[in-house]
This record gives C-alpha cells, sequence and structure tokens, in this order.
C-alpha cells in the first residue's frame, strides 16, 4: 500500500518545480479527487441535489483555478479564490442543504483549515482563517437558533453521509500529509546534495586561489627584487622614475591579488586570527613607513596621534590588524585630493590586563552620501560611482576589513559629511603583555625609512655563509642580489633533496627554504635538516619563505619550529632585518644606516591625548565663560534674527544688547536655533579632539535644536543627543553634571547618557516675567492677557514642565514685592532642595538689582556656589526686562 502510494505521490508531482507548486498541485488535485468521490457517493444516497451540484461544479472549476495559477505563476491568488469558493460557497451549501451537523459537513471543516494551512502563506492565510472560523461560528448560530433553515437527514442518510465524509476526509488529509513529508525528505536530500557540492567546489577554489597565489607571486618576486636592484644602482632621474612606477604597480597588483585571497578565505570559512605579542611602535612605524610616500607624492599631510598610554606590547593579530589599518589608510589617500589624512590610536582600560584599542583614520576628502553609508562594506559595491569611476580599487578593500573586525570580535563605523570628508573608527579588544607603554611615540625609534636617497647595506658579513633553497631558479637569483651587498657567502639549492645534500657538506649560518616545492616541501626539507644523522646544520636558523602566510600556515611554521617567515615577495629591507639578528653576531658589522626620508612636513605627530567623551551644547545654556573653559565644553551659537541682520547668539549678539534694541516698539527680534548642517560641521570639528561626543540641547518641544541635532548626529556613529527637558541655565546644570562625569574615567556614553535622562526631573527651572510685553510681542502670549497683566500687576512665572515652558503660576504686586514673593515661593516651596549650586540668570537688571535678589535668596538657603548669570538673547528676547530664574537641583526627583 505504502509503495503504490509512493508511486501515485511521484507520478503526479512535479520532481523539479517549486516547493509551493508542488504542493499547490497535489493538495488541489486530491481534494477534487475526494469530492468526486463524494458526489458519487451522494448521488446514491440520493443527498439533496442542490449539495451534488455545487460539488460538480466546485470539482469543475478547482482544476482550471490550479492550471491558470501555475501558468500564471501566481500560486498565493490560486489558492486565495478557491479558499474564498470552500468558505462561502461549499461549506455553506453543504451544512445548510446536507444535513447540517447530521450530514458531512464537520468533516470538510476540518479539511478546509489544513488546506488554507498548507497551501496559503503570511497575510492571505490568517485572513482565510478568519473568515473561516466566522463561516463555522455563524453556520453553528443559524442552526441552533433558526433550525428550520437547515435541510436535516433521516437517520439512514445521516450515517451514510457521515461514514463516507470521515472515510474520504480522513484518507485525504493522511495522503496529504505523507505528500508533505516526502516533499520535506526530498528537498533535504536536494539541500545536502547542493552543500556537498558547494564544498566541493570550495576546496576546488581554495586549490586553485593556493596554486594561483604561489604562481603568480612567483614572477611578481622577481619582478620587484629585479626593480630594486635597479633603485640600488645609480642611473639617471628616467631611470629611476621607471623603476618607482613598476614598483609602485607591482604592490597595487599585490594587493589586489591578496584581497582576492582574503574575500576567497572569508567565503569559505577558512580564514583564521592567529594571535601572538607584538611591539605596537614597530607595528606603527612599518604603517607610517607605508603610508606617508603615497600620502605626500598627492601633497597631502600625513597627522599621526598616538595616545602616549597605550602598552608598548600588546597580544593579538598583529598581521590582521596592520591590514584593516593599511586598507583604510590607502582609501583615505585614494579618495583625498588635497588636505590631509590622520591616524589616531586610543586606548582605555576594560578588564585587568585588557584594553580596548580605538583606531581612527580621518581624511578630508570628498566625503560619502548618507544614503551611500549602508552599502559601504558590501563586498565590489563602490559608492558615487560616478565621482570614483578613475579611481582605481576592486571595491573588496573595506568588505574586508568588516569582516576581519567583527572576526576579532571588534567593531567598525563610519562617519562622513559628504564633500567634507570621512572618519573610519575600528574598535578592537586586545590583552596587555605588561605594564609598559608606548610613551611619545617617534617613528624613527623603531624602525628606517623605506624610501632612500642612497641604498645602505643594513650590516656586511663576509664570513657568513647563507643557503637559499627554492625551485624557482628567478627566486634564487632574486634572493641572491638581493643579498649581494652584505657580502654574505650564498650557496644555492633547487630541491629539498639538493639542499640536504649541501648541509652534509658544509655548515650554514642561515638557511631560507622555499615552502611549496616538488616532491619535497619545505615543511618535510625542515624535519628532515633537523633529524639528519652527520649533518652539519641541525641547529641552523631556518627561515621560510612563503606566498601564503595565512593564520594556518603561521600556525604550521611556528609550531614545525621555522626561526622566522618572509612573505613573497621578498623585500630586500626585510630580508635583511630578518637575516642580521640570526646571524652569529661575530659575523656581523652593522652598516650605516641611511637617514630618514620624512620631509619635515611629510608627518605630522601628535602627542595629544583625545577626551574620550567631549560635552557639547548650544549658546543657548547660560554657562559662564569661566566654567565652559575650565570644564572644557564647546558651544554651538544659537542665531539672533533682527531686521539688520543675523548675528550669533553669545559672540555677536549679547543678551542686554538685544534688549535695548528691543526698546523701540517698531523692532523685532526673534532667536533660531542651528540648521542640520550647522550641528554636522559643528560636530565635525569637535571630534578632531574627541572619540566620542555628547550633546546636550534645548528642551525639544521649546525649539527645533533638539530635532536638527539628531538628525545631524545620524551621520556620525560616535555622537549622542540629548534632551535636557530645560532651557537657559537648568540645561546649563545638566551640562556641568555631564562635564563633571565625562571628566572621570572609563566613563561609557550610554551609561552617561541614561544618568543625564534621570537627571531631567531633579532640575527646576523657573523665571518671573516682570512685564508681559515681550511675550505678547513674541507672539507666545494674546494682546489682551498681556493689558490684563498690566493693569493689575500681574506677573506670570514660567516653568519647565514636559520639556515645554508653561505658566507654572503668578504673583500680584509691584516688582520688588513680586519678586520677593516669588524667591520665597521657589525656595521654601520646594523640598530637597541641593544646596551646592544656584543660577540667578537674569534679564535687564542692573547690579543694585541682582545683588538684592541675591541677598534675598541667600536669607532663605545658603548655596555653595551662586552664579549670577546674564540670559542669552533667546531667553531675553520672550522674557524682556527686569525677568529673572532661580535654577537649581533637587536631591530627588519625587521630591517637591
Amino acid at each position: 500500500m505504502r509503495k503504490r502510494i509512493r508511486n501515485f505521490i511521484q507520478n503526479i508531482s512535479l520532481p523539479d518545480g517549486d516547493f509551493s507548486e508542488q504542493k499547490f498541485k497535489y493538495f488541489t488535485m486530491i481534494g477534487v479527487i475526494a469530492l468526486v468521490i463524494v458526489t458519487i457517493g451522494n448521488i446514491l444516497i440520493r443527498e439533496n441535489w442542490l449539495e451534488i451540484v455545487a460539488l460538480i461544479l466546485t470539482e469543475t472549476a478547482a482544476p482550471a483555478v490550479m492550471l491558470i495559477s501555475l501558468k500564471k505563476g501566481k500560486i498565493q491568488m490560486g489558492g486565495v479564490l478557491i479558499a474564498v469558493s470552500m468558505i462561502f460557497f461549499i461549506l455553506p451549501v453543504a451544512f445548510f442543504f446536507g444535513g447540517g451537523l447530521t450530514g458531512c459537513v464537520v468533516s470538510w471543516y476540518v479539511f478546509s483549515y489544513l488546506f488554507i494551512g498548507l497551501i496559503l502563506e503570511k497575510k492571505q492565510r490568517t485572513l482565510m482563517l478568519i473568515l473561516l472560523t466566522i463561516t463555522v461560528i455563524a453556520s453553528y448560530i443559524s442552526g441552533y437558533f433558526w433550525p428550520f433553515l437547515v435541510i436535516e437527514h433521516d437517520r439512514f442518510t445521516w450515517f451514510m453521509d457521515s461514514l463516507l465524509s470521515v472515510l474520504v476526509v480522513s484518507y485525504t488529509v493522511y495522503l496529504m500529509i505523507v505528500f508533505q513529508n516526502q516533499l520535506f525528505i526530498r528537498e533535504n536530500q536536494r539541500s545536502q546534495q547542493q552543500a556537498l557540492e558547494i564544498e566541493a567546489l570550495n576546496r576546488s577554489q581554495n586549490r586553485f586561489f593556493s596554486s594561483m597565489s604561489h604562481e603568480i607571486r612567483t614572477p611578481i618576486n622577481t619582478i620587484i627584487g629585479l626593480n630594486e636592484m635597479i633603485l640600488r644602482e645609480d642611473v639617471s632621474d628616467e631611470v629611476a622614475e621607471d623603476a618607482r612606477n613598476i614598483q609602485s604597480a607591482s604592490r597595487m597588483l599585490l594587493s589586489l591579488i591578496n584581497d582576492i585571497l582574503d574575500m576567497s578565505k572569508m567565503e569559505s570559512g577558512k580564514m583564521e586570527i592567529v594571535r601572538v605579542s607584538y611591539d605596537t611602535g614597530k607595528m606603527l612605524s612599518e604603517l607610517v613607513n607605508m603610508i606617508w610616500g603615497r600620502a605626500n607624492e598627492k601633497g597631502l599631510k600625513f597627522v599621526i596621534d598616538v595616545d602616549p598610554y597605550l602598552p608598548a606590547q600588546l597580544f593579538s593579530d598583529e598581521v590582521r590588524i596592520k591590514q584593516i589599518l593599511i586598507n583604510l589608510l590607502n582609501n583615505a589617500v585614494k579618495y583625498t585630493e588635497k588636505g590631509q589624512i590622520s591616524l589616531s590610536i586610543h586606548c582605555r582600560r576594560t578588564t585587568k590586563g585588557k584594553v580596548m584599542v580605538t583606531y581612527q583614520v580621518e581624511d578630508t576628502g570628498m566625503g560619502i552620501k548618507s544614503e551611500s553609508i549602508p552599502y559601504l562594506f558590501d563586498a565590489f559595491k563602490r559608492v558615487d560611482e560616478e565621482k570614483n569611476r578613475y579611481i582605481e580599487g576592486t571595491g573588496l578593500g573595506l568588505s574586508i576589513v568588516k569582516q576581519l573586525v567583527e572576526l576579532m570580535g571588534g567593531e567598525i563605523t563610519v562617519s562622513s559629511v559628504y564633500t567634507k570628508g570621512s572618519t573610519f573608527t575600528v574598535s578592537i579588544e586586545q590583552e596587555t603583555v605588561d605594564e609598559e607603554v608606548i610613551g611619545e611615540f617617534a617613528p624613527e625609534k623603531y624602525h628606517r625609512g623605506r624610501e632612500k636617497s642612497h641604498y645602505q647595506q643594513r650590516f656586511e658579513a663576509p664570513e657568513a655563509r647563507v643557503l637559499i633553497v627554492d625551485d624557482n631558479r628567478a627566486n634564487l637569483m632574486v634572493a641572491s642580489k638581493l643579498l649581494r651587498d652584505t657580502k654574505v657567502q650564498i650557496d644555492t639549492a633547487e630541491s629539498g633533496e639538493q639542499c640536504l645534500k649541501l648541509t652534509m657538506q658544509n655548515h650554514y649560518d642561515a638557511i631560507f627554504m622555499d615552502h611549496m616545492m616538488p616532491e619535497m616541501d619545505g615543511v618535510e626539507c625542515f624535519r628532515r635538516l633537523r633529524e639528519q644523522t652527520g649533518g652539519l646544520c641541525q641547529n641552523s636558523p631556518v627561515i621560510v619563505l612563503t606566498a601564503n602566510a595565512d593564520s594556518e600556515n603561521r600556525s604550521l611554521y611556528k609550531k614545525e619550529g621555522f626561526d622566522a617567515y618572509l612573505l613573497k615577495p621578498v623585500d630586500g629591507t626585510a630580508l635583511e632585518d630578518t637575516l642580521q639578528p640570526l646571524l652569529p653576531p661575530e659575523l656581523v658589522i652593522a652598516g650605516e644606516a641611511a637617514d630618514t626620508a620624512y620631509g619635515s612636513d611629510a608627518v605630522v605627530r601628535q602627542i595629544r591625548r583625545k577626551a574620550a567623551i567631549m560635552i557639547t551644547t548650544d549658546s543657548v545654556s547660560d554657562l559662564p565663560e569661566e566654567l565652559i573653559r575650565s570644564m572644557n565644553i564647546r558651544v554651538l551659537p544659537y542665531k539672533v534674527v533682527t531686521g539688520e541682520g543675523i548675528f550669533a547668539d553669545g559672540t555677536e549678539a549679547k543678551g542686554d544688547a538685544v534688549l535695548r534694541y528691543l526698546a523701540d516698539q517698531r523692532t523685532k527680534a526673534r532667536s533660531e536655533s542651528p540648521e542640520q548642517t550647522d550641528y554636522e560641521a559643528f560636530f565635525a570639528r569637535q571630534l578632531s579632539d574627541a572619540q566620542y561626543i555628547l550633546h546636550i540641547s534645548m528642551a525639544k518641544k521649546s525649539s527645533k535644536g533638539f530635532n536638527n541635532a539628531s538628525e545631524a548626529a545620524l551621520a556620525f556613529y560616535n555622537v549622542r543627543v540629548v534632551d535636557s527637558g530645560h532651557l537657559s541655565s537648568g540645561m546649563g546644570l545638566m551640562v556641568m553634571e555631564a562635564a563633571k562625569e565625562a571628566a572621570s574615567s572609563n566613563q561609557d556614553i550610554k551609561v552617561l547618557s541614561k544618568k543625564l535622562a534621570a537627571m531631567r526631573d531633579k532640575i527646576q527651572t523657573s523665571f518671573i516675567v516682570d512685564n508681559t510685553e515681550y511675550l505678547s510681542r513674541s507672539g507666545r502670549l494674546p494682546l489682551w492677557i498681556h493689558k490684563a497683566c498690566s493693569t493689575l500687576m500681574i506677573h506670570p512665572v514660567m516653568v519647565m514642565k514636559d520639556s515645554a515652558m508653561t505658566v507654572g503660576g503668578v504673583v500680584f504686586g509691584n516688582s520688588e514685592k513680586s519678586r520677593k514673593t516669588y524667591i520665597r515661593k521657589t525656595l521654601r516651596g520646594v523640598s530637597g532642595i541641593d544646596t551646592e549650586t544656584l543660577f540667578i540668570t537674569y534679564a535687564g537688571l542692573s547690579e543694585q538689582e541682582l545683588e538684592w535678589v541675591k541677598k534675598e535668596a541667600e536669607s532663605i538657603m545658603h548655596f555653595e556656589h551662586v552664579y549670577l548669570q546674564s540670559a542669552s538673547p533667546a531667553i531675553s528676547i520672550n522674557c524682556g526686562p527686569g525677568s529673572f530664574g532661580l535654577i537649581f537641583k533637587r536631591r530627588n526627583s519625587h521630591e517637591g
């Protein structure tokens, strides 16, 4: 029976069709067949003719709908049409004309739920199931309350119809489930087969790339090596220029090959991270040597800013970190036509023995459009193709960088202002080796310049004897020539077997061994060399020459015991630097290294330490200048718009000056927040001095500043905007607290943002308005209310509530009496006041009036620090002269 069912399923299914198509076709056909059987049974038991006609119509229409849906590729639409016909036609007819609960309809309800659940998807399935449920409930209610609507069966018809429907529906459901399982099994087998094919393809691809790497690096090694020999000679300027161009083109080709190989490894999951102890100063110096030349050629300044507290030794994958930074720095040089590129390195302790190292690469290039940033790290994707069509590259670099950073458990982010420049930031947690720090970074302290006006060998060792083993004669020639000026005695071997013969006859002070050789590779030769009975080189240092210095091979070389490895194509300087410390000291005569070729302004070293978090705010925060300077708070001015022009709040326009201007009732002035572009430029400038920016804005319901700043912050990964919920010095109090917190070590910007949000309810901001005329002129108060307040000597008290300024109360009387009442009610009416700081922020008060206000306040409560602060034009324009506010913190936001 099972075999027949399986054959039947295989015959009617679509072996190569879509999974959904197979289900739709089979379930529809099996349903139609079931209906045909039921129709025949109904005719035999003389069922109601209306039910029989309805069944025949369905048996005709369903296959037609199925065929059209398959042909048009509209499976879901076909399923919906069949479901609708069942819900609103077949099932109601079967219920009311087929005996109700004494007929077959209950079994077909079950079939309908199953059909809809298996065929339809998402919203269509949900909608049809709801409609089906409504139809079922409505049918039962109708049959219960209005039984005369249902044509009931006699006992014989009831039992026969029920038996037939139970058997047909049960087998139908059984066949549907069997078919579904068969489909799943088949799809699983197909997926497994595809996985095996993909794995085989990956293995084949890896073998190809590995072979390609070796085969391509061999001729490049010859080109670069012989080209370096030309550069060492005393040749004409034209020949030297041609040689440098050859060298540059060869390096670019090598870079492209490395990118393709790395992408292949990542896609196949073969890329591994190998952590070793490395010297941070030496690594950074090598980066400078590689980048400064390219930057100098384009007339760019190269700025390097290294945290003096960066550990001198770290434990991580030096090769991959260097690769990440080279990619980012090369990109910066590539896309910058004028200005500078900079590399900043900062660190902070995370846990004992670990630091979070942040590498930041900035440029003044063309920048990146905000809509392009989400696609920036896609492989083979180059954003803004129209502008970048003449810039070389594959589009793989940033994709590789992102994957390497994530593989190391780090994070990479980008912020950019289009046409202004970009900033890439990489954060990677690394282990410390000891407590020594790098101090003041000087590249020449670690490494000599790569480009020299005249080549000079690192050392001479005429008594030293070296063996070079490589199956490629061109590689042997290149290595021999690159070592020629060191005067070492060089022998060569073209195979592992020849190497072992020579080591039986001669002692070599060092051996260079190629890895990939036919018959006997370098690793096998190395093992035999160490175990060679009677051999003269069992303890000689061996340097492996390889075209594949990936993590797997590096681990292999370390495990096998090689003394060092060199990556092909071999650089003459690297060859000498690797060989010199491995030779016996008594055989080495140190040479005079050529001077470093850094121009006086080619590399700018900065020893300043970037702030971990910088607090920024708007000029409407009404803070004293001395506090702004001492706390290193950066301020962006609001705009004061008058009939005379637009002025910067606080610098070009002061509060008192604006009030004098407004004394003429014919004049008008208003305060405007900076635009989004103003905030973007402001944030970009401040990020040169900080790793993160926390910007505290005026209450979002009182100004557009918060929204504009938030939109601008989207262009930067490391800028956060906090709604202070206040204005004037209430906002300034939050800024002060934020600056104090940011100054503490290891502060996290997310934690600090939450602290400030919790502080919002603890700040008390209020102002008493002496004259409502200015509120009326600014449109915040109707004219008739202003006139009433003036007549009745009513003085509104404005308070901050839910990020908006509102009237919190009124006081009556002349100026002195109303001010005294306001001071008393404000300081005595609020419990739990923090007496550390009180701001008396004013507009248009004389020194005598200010001293009186201060004296009145201190007679009620003593504060450690009382600041008399002139209000910004934004406050003065609305409140008018004679107004002032008492602004302070409460110890608990639930008090008062």
